[in-house]
């Protein structure tokens, strides 16, 4: 059986009516349909919390957590907390995929191209028309790619 690769989207703010154990029960659901890795962007917001999941689910399931990192530093610019919290999950991904070797306008896009390119699913939480998971979204059903809206 080929490998199943589900990348994740999401707003980096998340608003009130964004629920967790939506995500988190999606994501279980995923695993159990054959889904091995994840691609995480790696942004504040949907895709630390899609990622802190994953690493829960990691305890009792196959599951391999690609990081995909648009630039060395991502994480520099975050609150201290934020920055922490980054750190920790990174250190549960078994593969660190580190896209350019600095910040350079559109390098977030990249990462985003880079991993619809790669999955079969995209995991979207996107409930505005415009910013980073839009595009993604966008971007997917252009190259055909099955898209799991929360």
């Amino acid at each position: 059986m080929n490998e199943r690769i589900c990348a994740l989207t999401g707003h980096r703010k998340l608003p009130g009516s964004f629920r967790r154990e939506i995500l988190y029960d999606t994501l279980a659901t995923l695993v159990g349909k054959g889904y091995e890795t994840f691609c995480c962007g790696m942004a504040r917001g949907f895709d630390l919390e899609a990622l802190d999941c994953l690493v829960d689910l990691k305890q009792r399931y196959h599951v391999r957590i690609e990081a995909c990192i648009p630039y060395s530093g991502q994480e520099t610019g975050f609150p201290a907390a934020d920055r922490k919290r980054y750190k920790e999950l990174l250190s549960f991904c078994d593969e660190k995929t580190v896209l350019s070797p600095r910040y350079f306008p559109g390098c977030f896009l990249a990462r985003d191209r880079y991993m619809v390119e790669k999955c079969d699913l995209l995991l979207a939480y996107c409930v505005r028309e415009k910013g980073g998971a839009a595009y993604t979204v966008r971007y997917a059903e252009r190259c055909g790619v099955t898209i799991v809206k929360i």
